[in-house]
């Protein structure tokens, strides 16, 4: 892999969750790349001192066509959906809801915590599986010590370990935690592009260097991925990756749909409280309203042709 293969993708800051909003930095989709696999979103906050920003609190909401993916670093997040789950997001455990025809949920960090810091990320379903039934997964995974790193793989398979997660796409998701100076090869699928995304230190991907909070886009051919800690204190990422996506998805809100009709149809919905997105129970305020949808129609993304 050579460094002209490496496309760094810089993160921009985004209001997560209305009125009482923190930011987030977000690093998909942007312009040049809408998914890295099946993954689509990727929000990565903190470490956020809550006594100052509040926390994370964001009220009952909807999803369509889409998984996400809660992974902590510190802190604590309490989970409610309209599945009826009721579950906290801690450091180093996986929480996974599906939203394929409808769900609602809330995100509140809790009063044990005082640090906030993790990422947020979204997996598009594809289209055969895009209206599949509510679903949530929790997984704790163990971790796996390669040369000169400390690996959590909590979707897919990496470095002999495998998460027995549910995933309809094949997927890649780990963390981790690089010692100071060390130089890691992965043996990596092939089929599969990827994307590094920094979270402390700086870390060469092949012969790039990412800084914090930038994501470094491998594509697809190599089945090694080389990652050197250029800081002289330990280093985490959060390692992305899958079967490159080649469906057209259009992207609005916290909607995934193929069509402006489908995202026109589930705002609707949303707003008459339609019992397609349920009901949360045990959060102590409004759902959120879904904004106005834009004048123009919402067109559909993919990736840039594959060169």
């Amino acid at each position: 892999m050579n460094t002209t293969e490496i496309e760094v993708l810089t993160a921009r800051d985004v209001p997560l969750g209305g009125p009482r909003a923190m930011t987030v930095r977000r690093t998909l989709p942007q312009r040049a790349r809408t998914l890295i696999g099946a993954w689509c979103f990727a929000d990565h906050y903190g470490p956020d001192d809550v006594a100052e920003s509040g926390g994370m609190d964001v009220a009952p909401h909807p999803h369509i066509g889409l998984q996400t993916v809660s992974w902590l670093f510190s802190g604590e997040i309490e989970h409610r959906d309209s599945l009826g789950s009721h579950a906290y997001v801690r450091p180093g455990e996986l929480n996974l809801m599906t939203g394929g025809h409808g769900i609602s949920h809330t995100e509140v960090s809790t009063a044990r915590t005082t640090v906030l810091h993790g990422v947020q990320l979204w997996v598009a379903l594809p289209g055969e599986h895009r209206n599949t039934a509510r679903d949530f997964q929790h997984y704790a995974p163990g971790t796996v010590r390669v040369d000169g790193a400390d690996v959590r793989v909590f979707l897919g398979s990496l470095a002999g370990s495998s998460s027995p997660v549910r995933t309809f796409t094949p997927l890649l998701g780990a963390e981790l935690l690089i010692d100071p100076g060390a130089t890691v090869t992965l043996r990596t699928d092939p089929s599969f592009e990827h994307g590094l995304l920094v979270d402390t230190g700086d870390v060469r991907l092949a012969d790039t260097l990412l800084r914090p909070a930038e994501l470094g886009y491998a594509p697809t051919g190599s089945d090694t991925l080389t990652l050197t800690n250029e800081s002289d204190a330990p280093a985490r990422a959060v390692l992305l990756g899958g079967t490159p996506f080649e469906e057209e998805i259009v992207m609005w809100w916290n909607f995934i749909g193929r069509s402006h009709e489908d995202i026109a149809e589930a705002r609707e919905e949303w707003e008459k409280e339609s019992d397609r997105f349920g009901t949360v129970d045990g959060y102590p305020g409004d759902r959120l309203p879904a904004p106005v949808l834009p004048n123009a129609r919402i067109a559909p993304r993919r990736n840039p042709a594959r060169r």
